[in-house]
């Protein structure tokens, strides 16, 4: 798959262009437009990433545990695959070739149906997939895209027996509606409210490059900062500095009554503390203590990533246990919440509910499991 992509590179770049003109010519937000967009690094990452995942283990027939009963029967939980997965994603095309790899190398036959908007990038991109599955001996079916209107994607929602789980990744809207209407199960994907608590005890230099990197290096993905939030000890030394570079880079503060005595912002609003801009916009508020920077995140957090720049091991933990996400950074960038960046090769999405998967969903996430009780003549 990931030789039949790359081949296919040109045709991919084509009918991705055809879909960035469309967008572009329709108004859609320059956010989104980035989020549709493929370059030759991006495929060439795409690429990558089905290379990543070729060489990883096989999660499938894995014993997650395993034990001998007083009976002498062996009971074991071993990795099987969901089956069918229908995944449900908006703008993003190199979701298509995550998507298809991870569902096909976890044993799973994937549904994909992506955006309009997205429609002849993901039909590229699948149309090389399936070369690929060819050239390996397997069916080409084994991923396919799911095309027609609207409608239906009111179906795949319908199809419980015939699609074992969904897996809704994009804006709020669709994650919601999907989650509220779909009669097969939900594995829920999360929008990105994501903070970033600058302690009294920070590194501010490295608090600084943190912030930068994650609110500048990619602003329209769900990992990247929304929020900023500085504790009151050390707003004097570290605001007025970090204003300064976030104008540079052309981001808009929405800022509290107290940043705004630091530089120009635009007046924070509850909305914008709630909000997940994915653009060069980030909401910033100064807090007294580490209890109100925990009050503020649990108040406003998504469930995503949440990160503390600090050098106190006391705030650190405290930090650790009490903030309810899928990811918790300490001294590092939100931006490396990401299958790729911790290994998985790929992801399906960032689950940030509480079942089975929460985080980055690799291989592992995109199996359930059976158990295989051997014995020798037991009865109860």
């Amino acid at each position: 798959m990931a030789d039949s992509l790359a081949k296919a590179e040109t045709a991919v770049l084509e009918a991705n262009g055809r879909d960035v003109t469309r967008a572009e010519e329709s108004g859609t937000a320059a956010a989104l437009v980035d989020r549709l967009r493929l370059t030759e690094d991006r495929i060439a990452g795409m690429v990558e990433g089905l290379r990543d995942l070729a060489a990883l283990p096989d999660p499938v027939g894995d014993i997650i545990r395993g034990w001998t009963s007083p009976n002498g029967m062996q009971i074991r939980q071993i990795r099987v695959p969901f089956g069918v997965v229908g995944i449900i994603y908006e703008a993003r095309p190199n979701v298509t070739a995550d998507a298809g790899g991870i569902c096909l190398k976890s044993g799973n036959a994937a549904l994909l149906r992506g955006s309009s908007s997205a429609a002849e990038s993901n039909a590229a991109i699948v149309e090389a997939l399936q070369a690929g599955l060819v050239d390996a001996g397997l069916p080409a079916k084994a991923i396919q895209l799911v095309p027609g209107p609207r409608e239906v994607t009111s179906e795949l929602m319908a199809a419980r027996g015939l699609v074992d789980v969904l897996i809704p990744r994009g804006g709020a809207g669709l994650i919601d509606t999907v989650v509220r209407n779909s009669q097969v199960p939900v594995i829920e994907t999360g929008v990105g409210n994501c903070h970033l608590y600058v302690d009294a005890g920070a590194d501010q230099q490295m608090a600084l490059e943190i912030l930068i990197n994650a609110k500048t290096q990619r602003p329209s993905v769900c990992n990247a900062v929304e929020t900023l939030l500085v504790h009151a000890d050390v707003a004097d030394s570290f605001l007025p500095k970090a204003l300064r570079t976030l104008a540079d880079r052309g981001v808009t503060v929405h800022g509290d009554a107290r940043v705004a005595t630091y530089g120009d912002v635009v007046p924070a609003t509850e909305a914008d503390f709630a909000a997940e801009y994915l653009s060069l916009d980030i909401a910033a508020g100064v807090v007294d203590s580490l209890d109100a920077a925990l009050s503020h995140i649990r108040r406003y957090s998504t469930g995503h990533s949440e990160t503390i720049v600090t050098e106190s091991q006391a705030s650190a933990a405290r930090f650790a246990a009490e903030v309810d996400a899928a990811a918790v950074l300490v001294n590092a960038s939100s931006r490396f919440v990401d299958g790729g960046e911790f290994g998985f090769g790929a992801e399906i999405g960032i689950s940030t509910q509480k079942l089975h998967a929460r985080g980055p969903m690799g291989l592992p996430e995109m199996t359930s499991s059976k158990y295989v009780v051997t014995g020798s003549g037991q009865t109860r």
